[in-house]
Parts: C-alpha cells; structure tokens; sequence
C-alpha cells in the first residue's frame, strides 16, 4: 500500500461518518458562501460608475424571503452541530466487551501491551470487526496518539490515563504516528497500526513469545513489592481489600465518592495521599519514583482482574 493510500483510506464506520460529516459541511459553506460572491461579481459589473442601469430602488420587501435566509442557515448549522456532538460523544462510549491494550509513550517511541503479555514498539496489532480500548499514559512529555485511517486522535498526558476506543474493518497495514511535539526526535516517532483477521490475529498471538499474561506479571509485582503483606485478607495492616474494587464506588476522606477506574487506581499507587480511603489510616507508600507507567499498568490489570475470582484461589 502506498503512503498516500494509507493515510487516506476510511479503515472503520467511525472514519467514514467523520469524512461524510466533513464533505457535508464544505457543501454546507460552499451553497451559503457562494451565492454571496457569485452576485458580488454579478452586481460590480452591473452597477460599475459610468453603466447605464436603472438605479431606483423599489419599496417592494419580502418578510417571509428576509427570515428565511437567516433561519435556514441557522437551523442547518444546529443540524450539523446535533450531528457532529452526537459523533463526538460516541468516542466516550466504551463498548463493555472491548479488548483492552495498554499503550505507554515515551521519547520517542510507542510501546503498546496487549492483555496476554505480547508486547510491541511502534507497532500496533488488532483483529478487525472487534472493539478495541487504548488505556494511554506518558513516561515523560505530553504525546499525541494519531491514527489517520481510523481519523482519531488523542492526547496522551503525563500523571494521567487517557482512553480511546475504535473497531478497525479493513484489513492491511496503516500509519500511526504523534501528533504532538515532543522533542527533538518528534517526526521520528511513527509505526505501523496492523489490522488483521480475526483467525491472523489469533496466530500472531500465538507465534508472539510472552513471559506471561499482563495480570499474571502484575500479580508478581504485587508480592515483589510488598502489596500483598498490606492487602491480603490475612494482613495485619488495616489496608482496603482490593477484591472486586475496579468499578466499585468508594468512599474517601471528606465525604466524597469516587470510581474505582483506572485513573483511581493509578493515582493510588503513586499518589496514595490524593484519595485517602475512608476509615483507614495515612500509611500508603508512594511508588512514583520506583515503577514506571508500564509497571503500574501490570498492576491495574491485575487489580482489575480480582473481580473474577476469590482470593483463595490466586495464591
């Protein structure tokens, strides 16, 4: 596929309606605009000094012709406006049976983890027809995920998780790259963005050597570090019990409730005094100057996956 090709193809539904919105509303501008410019042109050779032409102007106004070009333009742009909200909107909508790939950014270069361990750099494998989850952070400066076939974009910021979705139809190989300036390498930092059968994808995943699931390698960092002597059923330290905590409610210090997203997570384990549980006490270490954002994405899918099963039976 040529380059030109690969950025301009539509690659999912969400890019096709993007491309439709945008070619409707040229269209839009284009029938107001031109009209305006056209009798501009129309009305300066006509009446230029010196034309002989009937200068009178007639008492003859239209009420009904005045409001209409004001309230016809105005209830189209309204329309596109309902229509483009409504588009927007979706990209907020996370589909529940998504597959979730964590994606960390760093100068200069994307490294993306899929939830069976498979990792890769500057390259990005998915199944076609399926919903994906991007759950993005920054090791460093402010990047910009931009996948022109999909026609999504977002920003990936340092401190904080940022989540895009897509469901990617055409099979091939696209571009992705960062649309953020980000240092000295910014136009460097670039890959490939695969779509591939379901039956291709399954075989990637397979011929892709991993040490273990992402859950499975958090679990690890969880004894390594010393969580579980904290947040085990057993523990002698009054901590929250992490079972089942992703998506729950939690009430903290000030008479707040919060979500237990991903974000809750991760602001717990670097920055455990901005949302104190309630009812326990000011104990919780930081972690932020000893794990890195793909470290503590091991450790939120692990925590996510204590919902599944009881704590007997993950020792």
């Amino acid at each position: 596929m040529d380059g030109l090709s690969a950025w301009a193809s539509e690659i999912s539904a969400h890019a096709a309606e993007v491309d439709l919105l945008a070619m409707s509303f040229f269209l839009l501008v284009l029938s107001l605009s031109a009209p305006v410019f056209i009798l501009m042109a129309v009305f300066a050779v006509r009446y230029r000094r010196g034309k002989p032409a009937d200068r009178v102007h007639p008492i003859d106004r239209n009420v009904w012709l005045e409001v209409s070009w004001a309230i016809i333009p105005f209830a189209l742009a309204i329309a596109f406006y309902i229509w483009a909200t409504r588009l927007y909107a979706n990209l907020y909508e996370l589909p529940a049976d998504a597959l979730e790939i964590g994606v960390v950014a760093k100068q200069w270069m994307w490294k993306f983890q899929h939830p069976g361990g498979q990792r890769e750099i500057d390259e990005l494998h998915v199944p076609a027809g399926q919903p994906v989850v991007l759950t993005m952070a920054s090791q460093d400066v402010i990047h910009s995920l931009y996948i022109p076939g999909l026609r999504l974009k977002r920003d990936v910021v340092p401190g904080r998780y940022t989540r895009m979705w897509f469901t990617a139809d055409k099979p091939g190989v696209y571009r992705l790259t960062c649309a953020e300036f980000c240092g000295a390498d910014h136009s460097m930092m670039g890959g490939r963005f695969v779509v591939m059968q379901q039956a291709d994808y399954a075989l990637w995943l397979e011929q892709t050597e991993v040490d273990a699931s992402l859950a499975v390698q958090g679990a690890v960092l969880f004894r390594t570090y010393g969580c579980s002597g904290c947040h085990s059923p057993g523990a002698t330290v009054h901590a929250p019990s992490l079972d089942g905590l992703y998506g729950r409610p939690v009430p903290i210090e000030g008479g707040q409730i919060v979500t237990a997203d991903e974000q809750y997570i991760r602001d717990s384990i670097l920055l455990p005094r901005q949302h104190i549980a309630a009812g326990y006490p000011r104990i919780m270490p930081t972690f932020a100057n000893v794990l890195g954002e793909e470290e503590v994405l091991k450790l939120v899918a692990y925590i996510k996956s204590l919902r599944a099963a009881p704590w007997k039976d993950r020792q």
